[in-house]
């Protein structure tokens, strides 16, 4: 974030009330000044599940985000907080702190679908806080990742179906973290230890005679998944001021659950990037939240491509007046009227035009075909100079009037002399600036060949990463399938055991037994 600016506490970033969102200003205020790329971590769960202390934790402090005691919810709205990253340099942590869903002093769970949208779409890692255990229950409240295809478009065409916007969702949506609070159980299967992963991927299982959307759906748009285990913290007397406690005073069970957390999200959530590529910053971040209330506010449906292509309009545009600045202001450090031929002026153009598109690429963000690049090709600008030379060309002409007669007829031949002269001369320029030119645009377009190549390359690079992040997912889960079907059998075969010993004993004990 900018040096020198340090949240001390939380600031509401999306208001809430009465079921209408409205962007805080000072809370958009505070992104434009983080310039380092983010991480963005939100968390959303069932109103009074303790989402806020989690967060506070992520912060570093034991207070900040409200806990509250009661059995109202306490949060309202959205909740920011940027810290600088504890664990990567030169990266900023904004912690989202949601709403509680499920909260029946609202009534109207649209709202509460709209939290849980805007979460999914502004974080890198989106946190879903439950309680006790992942049962049939749980997954029925967790109904609002089933209404994320009608939340949320991932393209912009009408003809897209949302089919294809769903299997865009896998590649576009953040990484998925469960936390289950207040877990009393013990994790084993069938007599047999799990981890906590493992206790959420059995809970995510297809199972006959339940409802199966959600964790299809789960499945489906979060291909990245974690799961994290708490214990009750303490007796629930203590619980009121939890945030008071000091780590000897909670349960050391909780404690060390809630270090595992925050370690893994300091090391593995990921900055945010926009669709397509590009990392996300404060200024950019805010400009999304903007585009997403919005579309809500009017009644649309927020689309991640319009969210982009509005934010490449905007930093475009102001690219491209940096650029032209930039050319302004080497132009006047090259050029000096009227000493300058026109040759000399050409050149400078030459290289100030090129400066300044080589500024404009750095600072550029998905300029689709090139079109804000394509006017700073315009020579306008060189144009306003020789205008200012015409200028000073006609001042001289109005002083050439006052002299005498016989002078006026020599200037006159000189000038008539000077004009041929000044015509073949201009000729002669304007077939080399033509020439110059010609090479300008093979050189740019040469230049714009090598960039693509290399934003293709970066691409396929950043495909194949995923390619093989998703191939070892899928061997993860054969492994976990071969290791399930492994004990599966194991476990039958010590069955099997198990019943010709009772056998062998029973007959060793009866009498009348006969070994054949």
């Amino acid at each position: 974030m900018a040096s020198g600016l340090l949240m001390s506490a939380p600031v509401c970033l999306i208001e809430n009330s009465n079921g209408q969102f409205m962007v805080n200003q000072d809370a958009l205020q505070v992104l434009t000044t983080v310039t380092q790329p983010v991480v963005v971590v939100a968390i959303v769960g069932l109103y009074r599940t303790g989402k806020s202390y989690l967060m506070n934790k992520l912060a570093g402090q034991n207070t900040g985000f409200s806990l509250g005691s009661t059995v109202q919810s306490h949060t309202k709205g959205i909740w920011m907080w940027c810290v600088p990253h504890p664990k990567e340099p030169n990266h900023t942590l904004i912690l989202l702190d949601t709403e509680g869903l499920g909260d029946v002093e609202k009534g109207d769970n649209k709202n509460d679908t709209w939290i849980f949208a805007l979460a999914v779409l502004l974080s890198s890692t989106f946190v879903y806080n439950s309680m006790g255990t992942i049962s049939q229950q749980t997954m029925d409240q967790l109904h609002y990742v089933t209404e994320l295809t009608d939340k949320i478009k991932a393209k912009s065409s009408p003809s897209t179906e949302q089919m294809n916007d769903s299997m865009e969702f896998a590649s576009l949506f953040p990484d998925f973290v469960w936390t289950v609070r207040d877990f009393i159980l013990e994790l084993e299967i069938d007599g047999q230890p799990i981890t906590s992963d493992q206790y959420l991927e059995n809970a995510l299982k297809l199972k006959k005679g339940t409802s199966e959307e959600a964790r299809i759906c789960i499945q489906k748009f979060f291909p990245n998944r974690k799961c994290f285990i708490f214990v009750p913290p303490a007796h629930r007397k203590k619980l009121k001021q939890l945030e008071e406690l000091h780590d000897d005073e909670l349960d050391i069970d909780f404690v060390e659950n809630t270090k595992n957390f925050c370690d893994y999200i300091f090391k593995n959530a990921k900055a945010k990037t926009l669709p397509g590529g590009g990392t996300v910053n404060g200024f950019r971040l805010g400009k999304l939240v903007l585009n997403y209330v919005e579309a809500i506010t009017s009644g649309d449906i927020p689309c991640m491509e319009n969210a982009v292509l509005a934010l490449a309009q905007l930093e475009n545009s102001a690219a491209v007046q940096r650029s032209l600045t930039l050319y302004e202001e080497m132009m006047r450090q090259k050029v000096r009227f009227p000493t300058e031929t026109l040759q000399e002026l050409l050149d400078a153009h030459i290289v100030c035009k090129s400066e300044a598109t080589k500024s404009f690429i750095k600072d550029s963000f998905k300029d689709v075909n090139q079109e804000f690049q394509k006017t700073l090709e315009a020579d306008k600008t060189l144009e306003e100079y020789l205008k200012s030379k015409e200028t000073v060309a006609d001042a001289i002409n109005q002083t050439d009037k006052m002299l005498t007669a016989k002078e006026e007829e020599k200037k006159e031949q000189q000038r008539k002399a000077q004009v041929a002269a000044d015509a073949a001369r201009a000729l002669e320029i304007q077939q080399r600036r033509q020439e110059q030119i010609r090479l300008e645009n093979e050189r740019r377009q040469q230049e714009q060949l090598r960039q693509m190549a290399a934003n293709i390359g970066a691409q396929r690079r950043q495909w194949l990463a995923e390619q093989e992040r998703e191939q070892a997912r899928r061997l993860q889960e054969q492994a976990q399938l071969l290791q399930e079907q492994q004990r599966r059998e194991i476990a039958e075969q010590q069955r099997q055991i198990q019943i010709l010993l009772a056998q062998h004993h029973n007959c060793n004990s009866d009498n009348d037994c006969i070994i054949l």
